[in-house]
């Protein structure tokens, strides 16, 4: 250090400068890191953005200067204005070929009855899987109602064990439900195909052969098949921040379909139609849209092959109302082979689907943000066609429904 006049002049070593240059270099890199970093980096055509930050233009990315909110945590106010419709009660009498409640009681039967009044609901088909004295139970609940006409039970079917003899007993089982009451059979479960094993310990495939005396047996009984296979595509894909169904994932561990060793959503999807192809005679309903709602192209493929094949659209309302334009299309083209289902008995959640089938509103939420964090539009669908998916498509495909009394 020397003094010349009256300033001090510090006189390091070249190695000891150097050093302090890093270290400021170091302290700048780490604030870039963090909130509050305006100046941003820089990033090639087409590479992401490093993880905190955005592009605010063409390869410039820049971090927030606050703390950025999590993802439950961002619920943005919209300040957009349009037209609102919200409808509250189907325009036609619906079928809801999918549902999920309790029917063990006079006093469940006739709330769920109350509720499908306000809905526009006619019939209500439940599709919980119940066979042989539970089946029973819940059909002589059901009839000794004042509702039976508005009820309907579908079938199950016990996948356990299949091998030796297995087939005879099932299809035995199904003869059986049938003639009990049940007007069809469904919900062949999702474990089905994913993680239902035989006794040796193997993975029953859906198109295992054991299982095709079942299939035969449906077409010959001449009531339809309600087949749930996978689970949506995200569902097998690793669990990382790309992944739109993130945050159902991080909620619900028993949807993780992306373990290693596991079957794969496209190993599942060739064996159903294994079946669909095998199985000509035999009426398949495909649960949720055969999940292609996503993925119109394949949907439209699959009903093309499959001509023994319909669609319901339980569960899957974010798809449609994401894509108005190509859905309508798509349900104007294939009119005749879509059947209205819900999933999950929640009065409140139904007049979405009533809004994005019958308006052309746009940009409003859906009933679950877990599903889906982007909003819905109206599909404004025809008359025509409404009738079809509300009713009479599920008349035709399902005969035991009550025939009469619908609008013509």
């Amino acid at each position: 250090m020397i003094r010349r006049g009256g300033l001090t002049i510090v006189r390091m070593r070249r190695s000891t400068w150097l050093a302090a240059l890093a270290v400021a270099v170091l302290i700048v890199a780490l604030k870039a890191q963090g909130p509050g970093n305006r100046a941003g980096s820089r990033v090639k055509p087409g590479d992401p953005c490093p993880p905190g930050t955005t592009e605010t233009r063409p390869g410039s990315c820049q971090a927030p200067e606050f703390p950025a909110p999590s993802i439950l945590d961002y619920r943005p106010r919209s300040t957009l204005v349009t037209s609102q419709h919200p409808v509250q009660k189907a325009k036609f009498p619906v079928v809801d070929i999918h549902g999920h409640a309790s029917l063990s009681s006079p006093e469940g039967i006739a709330n769920i009855v109350r509720a499908m009044d306000a809905l526009n609901l006619r019939v209500f088909v439940s599709a919980d899987n119940s066979s042989g004295e539970r089946l029973a139970r819940t059909l002589q609940a059901v009839n000794a109602s004042p509702h039976k006409d508005r009820i309907r039970i579908l079938a199950g079917v016990d996948f356990g064990n299949v091998g030796p003899g297995w087939a005879d007993q099932a299809v035995r089982q199904l003869e059986a439900d049938i003639k009990a009451g049940a007007v069809g059979v469904g919900e062949v479960s999702k474990a089905f195909g994913l993680n239902i094993r035989k006794p040796d310990g193997s993975r029953l495939k859906v198109d295992d052969p054991a299982l095709d005396p079942l299939w035969q047996a449906f077409a010959r009984l001449d009531v339809p098949v309600f087949i749930h296979t996978a689970e949506p595509q995200e569902f097998f894909q690793p669990l990382d921040y790309h992944n739109e169904r993130w945050l159902e994932l991080a909620l619900f561990a028993s949807r993780r379909n992306n373990q290693p060793g596991q079957v794969s959503f496209d190993e599942l999807m060739a064996e159903r139609n294994n079946v669909f192809k095998k199985h000509p005679k035999t009426r398949f309903i495909a649960a949720h849209f055969g999940w292609h709602a996503n993925d119109l192209q394949k949907a439209a493929a699959m009903l093309d092959a499959y001509p023994n094949v319909v669609v319901e659209l339980g569960a899957i309302l974010y798809d449609l109302g994401r894509q108005p334009r190509a859905a309508r299309e798509f349900f104007v083209k294939y009119q005749d082979r879509i059947l209205f289902g819900k999933d999950a008995f929640q009065p409140e959640e139904y007049p979405y689907y009533w809004r994005v089938f019958e308006t052309r509103d746009e940009y409003f939420d859906y009933y679950r943000d877990y599903h889906a964090f982007w909003k819905l539009y109206g599909m404004d669908l025809p008359e025509a066609v409404l009738k079809k998916v509300y009713f009479q498509n599920a008349l035709r495909v399902v005969k035991g429904l009550p025939q009469t009394g619908w609008p013509q």
